[in-house]
């Protein structure tokens, strides 16, 4: 499976030789994210000169987007916004990309193999797709969340696994005051604009590779919007968090005041404690998502910035404790620390989802899995590092 990306800048990234197989002409790429296991990968490409590849079938399912430039598929050329999607196995004619191009590059499910002149293999599906995104209209996102303004042009739907490469856009002002995760993975590459949220900040060239389940979230968007092209590989679904915390904690080996062993714990809302987690703009924002929620019949709770109140670990463990003593749960030593309410041996399955404490079976963590309507929802993967991120703007502990 691919790494865990997020808002690392193209910039930070140096340049290959394109591997673009069978074509003359010079191009470099930037990777932005690379499975090692199969194959697939996404690129930044920018063509030196003219370049050019003659008919053939791939051997991953292919897409290009073109950032600046023009390409010429068969007889048909298309500058900016020029979008093509070739399944692996399926007969493509030839292409070229004008000197100065500059494209954002995806193979799915395969390396970048290509056999020129070959017939269309037996098990290949579908057709090859060809699009002037600049000619499609923007439509409004069904069921985007708590505001309106999210638009949407859908440029490939997989009818059978739900894949689906699309570009959106997120007028200025939209908000979410929620955290989501996936039963799917999600990409994105800042095509222009800025928005906000708890890993950084996304502006033009930045991009995130986000497993499946990976929480994020508290979105808001910045002087004129923001545009970037997302994919899935598979139908986006979206569970919502409100208010959330972590806490971690451990025992020291070989460290601690004059050479004891110490224990200690901290929470997300000790970062938080006594700094601006937000502007007072994405405060106001997020304020009138939840506002416009209410309006709408929704029963969230109240948005509190990180670090602020009571610290919510502590509060939820308490109340575990106090439902686990009311369920016949009780130590012995309760009274030795003076805490008659709290059960200190509270089942751990009333903190969390028990079967979600691990993923064993046929899942793989971090990797998407069929979901149906009607299925339990499983519990996000709490990500406050990913393997690979250079963000720009704030990262703090809002929406760990």
């Amino acid at each position: 499976m691919r790494p865990h990306v997020e808002l690392i800048h193209e910039k930070d990234y140096v340049w290959h030789g394109a591997e673009l197989v069978g074509g003359e002409g010079r191009a470099s790429e930037r990777r932005l994210s690379v499975d090692e296991e199969d194959g697939s990968c996404s690129l930044r490409v920018d063509f030196h000169t003219r370049w050019g590849r003659g008919p053939g079938v791939h051997h991953a399912d292919t897409e290009y987007y073109v950032l600046e430039g023009s390409m010429t598929y068969g007889a048909r050329t298309i500058g900016k916004g020029g979008y093509i999607h070739a399944p692996k196995g399926v007969p493509v004619e030839a292409i070229t990309f004008a000197e100065g191009t500059k494209i954002i590059h995806y193979r799915e499910y395969g390396d970048a193999g290509f056999d020129p002149g070959a017939t269309r293999w037996t098990d290949a599906r579908d057709e090859v797709i060809v699009l002037d995104s600049e000619a499609i209209t923007w439509d409004a996102v069904p069921n985007a969340g708590p505001m309106p303004g999210l638009f949407i042009k859908y440029l490939h739907v997989d009818p059978v696994s739900g894949f689906y490469t699309r570009l959106v856009h997120s007028q200025e002002g939209w908000s979410d005051h929620r955290l989501a995760h996936h039963p799917c993975y999600e990409e994105a590459y800042t095509i222009e604009g800025q928005m906000e949220y708890n890993f950084g900040t996304l502006i033009d060239g930045t991009y995130f590779f986000r497993p499946a389940r990976v929480k994020h979230g508290h979105f808001t968007t910045m002087e004129g919007g923001v545009t970037w092209i997302l994919r899935s590989d598979g139908e986006l679904q979206n569970w919502y968090t409100q208010n959330e915390w972590v806490r971690w904690g451990g025992e020291a080996v070989n460290y601690g005041p004059n050479g004891s062993r110490m224990h200690w714990s901290q929470s997300s809302h000790d970062l938080g404690a006594g700094s601006p987690q937000r502007s007072e703009r994405d405060l106001t924002d997020l304020r009138a998502s939840l506002a416009y929620s209410r309006e709408q019949g929704g029963e969230d709770a109240d948005f509190v910035p990180h670090g602020h109140g009571p610290d919510k670990s502590l509060l939820a463990i308490v109340k575990a404790m106090d439902a686990a003593r009311l369920q016949g749960g009780h130590t012995g030593n309760d009274h030795e620390h003076g805490h008659d309410h709290l059960d200190w041996g509270a089942d751990p399955h009333t903190l969390e989802h028990a079967d979600e404490r691990t993923d064993s079976g046929t899942h793989n963590w971090g990797q998407g899995r069929p979901w149906k309507q009607g299925d339990p929802i499983p519990a996000p993967i709490l990500s406050s590092l990913p393997v690979r991120s250079r963000s720009a703007g704030r990262w703090s502990t809002d929406g760990m």
